[in-house]
């Protein structure tokens, strides 16, 4: 080793480590994907937590017990939750068969208006539709395996919704207890870097949450004012969307514009297209900027690149969670350069 050069034996050193690190990741991930039942309501009850731990340190503070504070914020949480999903729920009964049929409308102006009426694509339009028609009853013929899945994330939310009340009631013994699994000597190093994970975490979902409300705000007045069916239920959808940056803005946009195709025709769907841009142009500008810009931020190339890992690993789930997963590691990292910056370099100031 010693007949090597200086320059080889460090790359060789940090090749070592870093083939350590990834392969100390890769087992952690494969043991968290076959425990993934019980490791998810985990992660989605610490993200409940992070979000939820203002609302119940002012219910503390406004001297209601810690158990009865955390009961409240739980049932806040029922409450909203359930208020969104009854809203997408009735607009989307109430409107489906309209939709269904205004998109086969739809379809068929534009075959006409592009001389294609009568040809095979209008006929592979309307079997589209009539198959999308004909989903709830296709859909009927696996029913086992549907209640199956339902049941199981049913067990996982009320497992999560226990431990984000536990998690809450008990947030004020986390520091003790972390500190009395670790030994003496790493107890503080330890602390730090959870309380900076734990913080990027915190300021990613109430950054998101604030940004969330105002696109779900704009974008529902937008779509009442241009009279879209279901403007309710979609705002829902722009909201819940917006905890997955960039794929959720996606989404709710283009169904809030089908929508719109389909029921209102070409021109309010444009409209609904430009009230979407705008809104989002004002998001990526001006809102994230200035409410994250205390928190967490983070470029766009590594939002992206960790919602296509979380996707490959964990599906749906790691869509959800590779955001605020990569924010704490950002804090983890941020803490540790603080802790070990050499001497002669300062210690970073911005946030992660």
């Amino acid at each position: 080793m010693q007949l090597l050069p200086e320059p080889v034996r460090r790359l060789a050193a940090w090749c070592a480590v870093i083939l350590l690190v990834a392969g100390v990741v890769y087992i952690g991930i494969q043991v968290c994907v076959a425990l993934r039942p019980a490791v998810v309501p985990v992660l989605l009850a610490l993200l409940g937590t992070a979000l939820l731990l203002p609302l119940h340190r002012w219910l503390v503070k406004a001297k209601v017990n810690r158990s009865v504070a955390a009961g409240l914020t739980c049932a806040a949480v029922l409450a909203v939750v359930g208020g969104a999903g009854y809203a997408v729920t009735v607009a989307l009964v109430d409107t489906w068969d309209q939709i269904v049929a205004s998109l086969r409308r739809a379809v068929r102006q534009l075959a006409d208006q592009f001389g294609a009426s009568g040809t095979t694509l209008e006929d592979l339009a309307d079997d589209a539709l009539d198959l999308l028609g004909r989903f709830g009853g296709t859909a009927a013929s696996g029913v086992v395996t549907g209640v199956g899945v339902a049941l199981q994330a049913l067990g996982m939310a009320v497992l999560a919704l226990l431990l984000v009340f536990f998690f809450l009631r008990d947030s004020d013994r986390a520091a003790n207890t972390l500190r009395s699994l670790v030994p003496r000597g790493g107890a503080d190093t330890v602390e730090a870097m959870a309380r900076r994970a734990f913080e990027g975490v915190e300021g990613f979902m109430r950054g998101t949450t604030v940004v969330a409300l105002i696109d779900a705000v704009f974008i529902t007045a937008g779509l009442l004012i241009l009279r879209v069916p279901g403007a309710l239920g979609l705002g829902a959808i722009v909201f819940i969307g917006a905890y997955v940056p960039y794929l959720g803005a996606f989404v709710s946009g283009t169904a809030a514009v089908l929508v719109a195709l389909a029921d209102r025709g070409l021109v309010i769907a444009l409209w609904v297209l430009g009230v979407v841009l705008v809104v989002q142009m004002l998001e990526g500008n001006i809102l994230q900027p200035m409410v994250q810009s205390r928190t967490v931020r983070m470029h766009p190339a590594v939002i992206l690149v960790a919602l296509t890992a979380g996707a490959s690993v964990a599906g749906i789930v790691g869509v959800l969670l590779a955001v605020p997963a990569t924010a704490a590691a950002f804090g983890v990292v941020h803490e540790l350069r603080t802790r070990y910056a050499p001497s002669g370099e300062p210690p970073p100031t911005a946030g992660p």
